[in-house]
Parts: C-alpha cells; sequence; structure tokens
C-alpha cells in the first residue's frame, strides 16, 4: 500500500500506552494535579505533539468521577473537548484464589490483574463527539464463542471471570453526515504465568473477540467505516503469544503498516513496524490501528524518531512504548 501524505480534511487516529498507570487508587490525579514528576510532563508533552483528533490512551488509571482524565486534558495546552474514562476489569476483587497460591486477595485473583480497582484503563479523547458506548468488558470469558480456556479454570473461576482485562468498547464518533465507529481495547500481556498458559489465552481470546463480532458469531456486527485500535499486547510474528488471533484479525481488515525508526533487533518481525522495546532489547509490535476495508487510509506512522531527535527523550521518559498514528480521509 502506498500511503500519501495527510490532507488537511484528514482524521488523524492514534493511539498509545502512556505508561501513566501509578501502583495506587488517587496518585495519578494527585501528580496531574501537584505537576508532579518529569515523566508525567514528558507524557503530556508526547499527546501534544502527536496531536491527534482521536486518541486512545492505554495504562492510564480509571476513577469513577473522570477525575484523573479530566485533570491530564486541563494540563494540555489545548484540552480536547470530548473526552471519555473507560472503566477497566483491573483489580476488581473476585473473592476467589484465581492464581492458586492459596490466598484470596492479591493483583493476581482480581478480575484482571490490577494493585486496585482502575488501575491501568484506557481514556478516550477526541475533538469530535463521542456517542454513547456499547460494552463486552462483561462478557464471561466462557462466553467468547471458542473460548480457549485454560485447563486449570474451575467451574466457579469460570462462572465469575470476565475476560476482558482492560475493556473491550464499541464507541461511536460523530463525523457529522456519518458515524466512525472505534473498536478499543487493552489485552493483557501473554506472560507472567504457568504451563497453563493462562495469560497468553487470555490475550489471544481478547483479540479474537473482535474477529467473533465481526463474523457475527457474538452479535451484530459493527456497520463500515469503523477501526480496530488499541494494544493487543500481541506481536503477528515475535514474542511469548498465540499469534493465531491477531493474524486473523489482520486479515479481516486493513494493515496501514505504520512505520518508525527503531533500530534492528534481531526478530522475525520487520523492527520499522515495532511499537515497544523490552528490557532485553527486543521489540515488539503490539499496539495497533487496524481500519476496515473501505476506510481510504492517507497516512500512518509510529512516532518512534532518530535518536537525536528532541522527541526522544520525551517518548523514553514517558514510556516503554510508542504513539501509533493512522491518518483517513474523511
Amino acid at each position: 500500500m502506498i500511503l500519501a501524505l495527510p490532507a488537511q480534511a484528514d482524521i488523524k487516529l492514534a493511539t498509545w500506552d502512556s505508561g501513566m498507570s501509578q501502583r495506587g487508587p488517587g496518585l495519578l490525579l494527585h501528580r496531574l494535579t501537584r505537576q508532579d514528576g518529569p515523566e508525567i510532563e514528558a507524557s503530556l508533552q508526547v499527546i501534544e505533539a502527536l496531536d491527534a483528533d482521536i486518541l486512545l490512551l492505554t495504562d492510564i488509571d480509571w476513577d469513577l468521577r473522570s477525575q484523573t482524565l479530566n485533570a491530564l486534558n486541563a494540563r494540555l495546552k489545548t484540552p480536547y473537548p470530548h473526552v471519555l474514562a473507560l472503566k477497566p476489569n483491573t483489580g476488581i476483587p473476585s473473592g476467589l484464589d484465581l492464581n492458586h497460591d492459596g490466598a484470596l486477595a492479591g493483583p493476581r485473583d482480581a478480575l484482571a490483574y490490577g494493585l486496585f480497582p482502575g488501575q491501568s484503563g484506557m481514556a478516550l479523547l477526541s475533538r469530535l463527539p463521542i456517542g454513547q458506548p456499547e460494552s463486552f468488558t462483561d462478557l464471561l470469558w466462557r462466553d467468547l464463542p471458542g473460548a480457549n480456556l485454560p485447563p486449570d479454570l474451575t467451574e466457579e473461576e469460570a462462572a465469575l471471570l470476565p475476560l476482558s482485562t482492560s475493556g473491550h468498547y464499541v464507541i461511536p464518533i460523530d463525523l457529522g453526515d456519518k458515524t466512525l465507529t472505534l473498536l478499543a481495547y487493552a489485552a493483557t500481556p501473554p506472560v507472567f504465568d504457568g504451563p497453563e498458559d493462562r495469560n497468553g489465552r487470555r490475550n489471544a481470546d481478547e483479540t479474537a473477540l473482535w474477529s467473533r463480532l465481526l463474523d457475527g458469531s457474538l452479535g451484530t456486527p459493527p456497520q463500515a467505516p469503523f477501526v480496530v485500535i488499541g494494544k493487543p499486547n500481541l506481536d503477528p510474528y515475535d514474542g511469548d503469544g498465540i499469534p493465531a488471533p491477531i493474524l486473523a484479525l489482520m486479515a479481516q481488515l486493513q494493515d496501514p503498516e505504520p512505520r518508525g525508526l527503531a533500530p534492528p533487533d534481531g526478530g522475525n518481525g520487520d523492527p520499522a513496524l515495532d511499537t515497544s522495546r523490552l528490557k532485553s532489547g527486543e521489540g515488539l509490535r503490539v499496539d495497533m490501528i487496524l481500519p476496515s476495508r473501505d476506510i481510504e487510509v492517507t497516512g500512518a506512522g509510529v512516532m518512534w524518531p532518530a535518536p537525536n531527535d528532541p522527541l526522544t527523550p520525551l517518548l523514553e521518559a514517558a514510556s516503554p512504548h510508542r504513539p501509533v498514528w493512522v491518518t483517513i480521509a474523511e
């Protein structure tokens, strides 16, 4: 696909794992309101430099009254007129010993890993009006058609455990003469488990949910145009995940192949497509924007500049992930 430079009337979509989530409730709000921390300031400058019309932030803490998101938006030089905080399953106590360690409390016994309810959620910032979202966040994992459940999942756990980590949301965006639908999510990492591969299976099924929705086996498919956007946490060619679901989803949609200047890492995939670099040095493509086939894509990229670019130290201070953007014709 040949991608043209974005035209003035184009809409810029972006997603970024901001790395802003904190280790306690209210801490991110405190840091935003007290202007505390160079990494928080770096994150804000990255958001401003990204200059997206529609931005899905992942790894940002959620609270009931959206105070954290509103505080972040207020810190931007040009606040977004429309924002939406998306509630995750992270940190919500299950009352069960989900990790089978003999204890009934802890981040691994929550409905999704989290030190507190709302940790590492998602937020949408938009220059275009946001409609009423539909949520699949409460869908039980066992109720996903073709669910790849771990062998050690008990009946009691299966009756309680949702599939979603940070959530699955279907969000309409008003373009005036039509609606653009966002299919937004952020999946659990496919690691940090045992031979049962609970996290690997859950991660893969979090992406498979969208394929089930698109093929009609999980309800009415969204009307085009739509875009899958967020953090699959699943590289198609590298890493420890189960790649089949992300490859299947990519085949159902179009892949603009956003590119940046990530250095070679010796992996199987093209390093220019990487959106994150692990401490080991391995690069992974784990953040994506996949438009429906009817959408005209006019540009795409990963905000991964050259080492001597002024943005590079800001990106490195903020998060191990890099923002991904795609422009589409309105």
